[in-house]
């Protein structure tokens, strides 16, 4: 149920994984984070984790991702990255939570990607690794704790959490800002009254063309009056003329 709800994410607009050269301008690129940087409450997302290597002289070989605790999410999936290998780890929930109707207990605690033999990430290089999480918690952001290691054993730990307002840490965790669904048009009941009645509200139906149907009716109408009106003129004609 929650696979086929979920179809509609279309992982192929991510590109797939990508490598890349960048420059580090930006000290926010230079860190481990995820992109879009923010996804809708009690929705579906794709997010890409975004890993640069920040090193000269090591290439990186392997990223760790831990959802975060506080906020389980049923459904996760990951898109084969070339040359790298993918682990997903879950965890026992202390209290289960259901997902249209299905009683979840475990969830994706850790994703782990690593380089197969000549595929780490070279120096002023970065990686994506792309994946599909849902539902989403009703909160304001997820934040997911990265741990990068690089073929020179250095171990970066992006874990510290961002206060708003405050200066970002040296080694900040990737944070999902999420935001509330847009509100959907309010419907006005058709009779009755109560706090949701309202004005009466004229209806007009649309056509393919997006024409109000009135109008298409009207001019339906008036053009049968005009062929009816010459085809009257005509006969009338036609009767003078022979008399």
């Amino acid at each position: 149920m929650i696979k086929r709800l979920f179809s509609g994410v279309v992982a192929a607009a991510l590109g797939g994984a990508l490598i890349g050269v960048f420059g580090f301008a930006n000290a926010s690129a230079a860190h481990v984070n995820v992109d879009p940087k923010e996804a809708t409450q009690e929705g579906w997302a794709t997010v890409v984790f975004r890993m640069p290597n920040e090193r000269d002289d090591a290439s990186t070989v392997k990223l760790e991702v831990y959802m975060p605790e506080k906020y389980p999410v049923a459904w996760v999936s990951t898109m084969d990255v070339p040359g790298w290998k993918t682990k997903m780890e879950k965890r026992k929930l202390d209290t289960p939570i259901e997902v249209y109707g299905t009683k979840i207990e475990e969830v994706v605690g850790k994703i782990t990607w690593t380089a197969t033999k000549g595929n780490a990430v070279k120096p002023m290089r970065f990686m994506q690794f792309p994946v599909q999480m849902g539902q989403l918690p009703k909160a304001e952001s997820m934040a997911f704790k990265a741990i990068q290691t690089y073929d020179s054993g250095e171990v970066v730990r992006w874990i510290d959490e961002t206060t708003e307002g405050a200066e970002e840490p040296e080694h900040p965790a990737p944070v999902l800002k999420l935001v509330k669904a847009p509100a959907e048009d309010a419907v006005q009941p058709l009779s009755g009254g109560g706090p949701a009645a309202g004005p009466a509200k004229t209806v007009h139906h649309m056509d393919d063309n997006g024409t109000p149907m009135w109008l298409g009716i009207l001019g339906l109408i008036v053009g049968l009056a005009g062929l009816g009106f010459g085809v009257f003129a005509f006969t009338r004609t036609r009767t003078t003329t022979e008399a």
